[in-house]
């Protein structure tokens, strides 16, 4: 890494955004090798104390479940095991046009600390309650703002959408208890907004479904997008020329003015009603066909976490804990034939669970430009909005591709049986009490329409 960022170059970089493990910087100085390009910093929680990261690049049992990928197990440090991850193993499925690695260059705490104050107005309070910089971290890696064009006139415009598409599929694995046989047939990402306005996280259930978003039918991607315009959370984002104009970090819902505003500005210097925009969106969703390999590569996960434990704790040679706890007989059944299967089987498995757990939940960003009269451009893809009839060039890549730790297993399991178990509660006892009284979801009227 021949580039270091020094407390002299702090004021040079201003927050654009943040996820829940780093913070994303936008380069606003004058060196040419940088424009166009942001900054990502690794974060860490408020409630853990910071110590020089020590830790092993791969654990042992890691070490184990990626030892085909010589490029992963013979990793440096952390940082260079992320980038290597995005490398090896995921752009491989989801192909490398759409992935960007970036470059990693090193940073002082000088500099680290600098950012921290600097930012620290811009972020959304519920993040800066729980998280900071890690100010001990050694390096940062640069990318390239995909929220913009590089290379085009200060005139040009750029509109981006960074997408959340969140889990594409409905499980359908034997291994799933009958008792949780609701997973078969509503998305997590439905159940989990049960759960999210429990909890103050959200202030009303979006009708957003991953389902129509994956489901290769323009009328049906045309809705998801409609779903989550309206209901944004953190799933849904809009960028004029690099700077977000619509959605947020946080919880809060979008005030109808600041949608006004947002495609006030759309019209204004792209020609776009907001219908147009969405169209335009779901045409390159569906003539690209983008979320085909994303879909596929979630699909990873056949057994479902209920069945993919089991194999994580042959693994790590403890006794599973989620059969101690079951007595359905022929449920143990089930789960005695995958902690009968050989080691090589149950690596198989865990390893292409985790790869699924990072597709479910990396973002996409789709940027588009009009096409200026008179200029083609061979670098990328255009299509034709017809009932504008204009010609827009459009590129997308995924991000946040960050490799899932093998310890997290048992956090998966524990937060999917939340899950399950809160949407059986308090919507199916309730749906079936209502519907016995007058033939309505009183749950839903009492708690999502206030």
């Amino acid at each position: 890494m021949e580039m270091v960022l020094r407390a002299e170059d702090a004021k040079d970089w201003v927050y654009k955004g943040e996820g829940a493990a780093n913070l994303i910087l936008s380069y606003r100085g004058s060196s040419p090798s940088l424009l166009g390009k942001v900054l990502r910093i690794q974060k860490v929680p408020k409630d853990k104390t910071q110590f020089p990261n020590t830790r092993d690049v791969l654990t042992r049992h890691e070490q184990l479940l990626w030892r085909d990928a010589a490029e992963l197990v013979e990793s440096s440090s952390r940082h260079n095991l992320a980038q290597r991850y995005v490398v090896h193993v995921m752009s491989p499925f989801l192909g490398a046009k759409h992935i960007d690695v970036g470059i990693r260059v090193s940073v002082s705490r000088d500099f680290l600390e600098l950012v921290k104050v600097n930012i620290r107005s811009h972020r959304p309070i519920l993040r800066v309650d729980v998280s900071e910089v890690d100010i001990l971290s050694d390096s940062a890696l640069v990318i390239s703002d995909h929220s913009i064009f590089t290379g085009t006139s200060d005139e040009s415009i750029c509109i981006a959408v960074e997408i959340k598409p969140k889990c594409g599929f409905l499980p359908s694995s034997e291994f799933i208890a009958k008792a949780n046989s609701v997973k078969k047939h509503v998305t997590r990402y439905k159940m989990h907004q049960l759960l999210k306005l429990h909890h103050g996280e959200i202030l009303k259930e979006s009708e957003y479904d991953p389902l129509d978003l994956f489901s290769g039918s323009k009328d049906r991607i045309c809705k998801a997008i409609g779903a989550l315009f309206s209901t944004p959370e953190n799933n849904f984002r809009v960028f004029l020329n690099g700077s977000l104009i619509f959605g947020c970090m946080g919880r809060d819902n979008i005030p109808s003015h600041q949608v006004n505003k947002t495609f006030e500005d759309l019209i204004k210097v792209g020609g776009l009603q907001l219908s147009s925009f969405l169209e335009l969106l779901g045409e390159v969703i569906f003539k690209s066909g983008i979320l085909d390999r994303l879909l596929a590569t979630q699909k990873l996960d056949v057994l479902d976490i209920e069945g993919a434990i089991h194999a994580y704790y042959n693994i790590v040679s403890q006794p599973c804990s989620v059969c101690k706890s079951i007595a359905d007989a022929e449920l143990l059944d089930r789960y005695s034939f995958l902690h009968s299967l050989p080691m090589e089987k149950s690596l198989k498995i865990v390893r292409e669970f985790l790869v699924a757990a990072t597709a479910k939940d990396c973002s996409l960003i789709i940027s588009f430009r009009p096409r200026e009269s008179g200029i083609t451009s061979s670098d990328y893809s255009s299509i034709c909005l017809k009932s504008l009839n204009r010609i827009y060039y459009y590129k997308a890549h995924f991000i946040d591709l960050d490799m899932k730790p093998l310890e997290k297993m048992v956090y998966y399991y524990e937060k999917d049986q939340k899950i399950v178990n809160f949407y059986k509660r308090n919507v199916e006892t309730e749906q079936s009490s209502c519907n016995s009284k007058n033939g309505v979801n009183c749950y839903r009227k009492k708690h999502f329409h206030q």
